[in-house]
């Protein structure tokens, strides 16, 4: 079971990222910025309801977006800090503690 410390001792548990909402995601990339390992990705979704490329920058053709919404891309490379939730303002990502994952 993956239990850690704080500095001060107190027991520290990851929490991993394990699913984006995309139906409740605004696509404002906060969780983006907030995140070093890469773990999530934007992208832009057009009339059909496809995913297609787009960055975070505001210079993007906004016309062949109907919205934007931010994709979970590399779970592994989540260390489980839950930075990300605690900026989200949708509430739309799910985290699982690492001991229900089996880790």
């Amino acid at each position: 079971m993956a239990i850690f410390s704080t500095r001060d001792g107190q027991p520290w548990e990851p929490t991993y990222l394990t699913a984006i909402d995309d139906k409740k995601c605004i696509g404002c990339g906060r969780c983006h910025k907030v995140c070093s390992r890469d773990v999530m990705h934007l992208m832009g979704v057009n009339e059909d309801g496809e995913l297609v490329a787009c960055t975070l920058d505001d210079d993007d053709d906004d016309e062949e977006f109907v919205r934007k919404v931010m994709v979970l891309d590399a779970a592994g490379n989540c260390i489980g800090c839950s930075a990300c939730v605690r900026v989200c303002p949708k509430a739309c990502q799910t985290h699982v503690k690492a001991s229900e994952l089996g880790l």
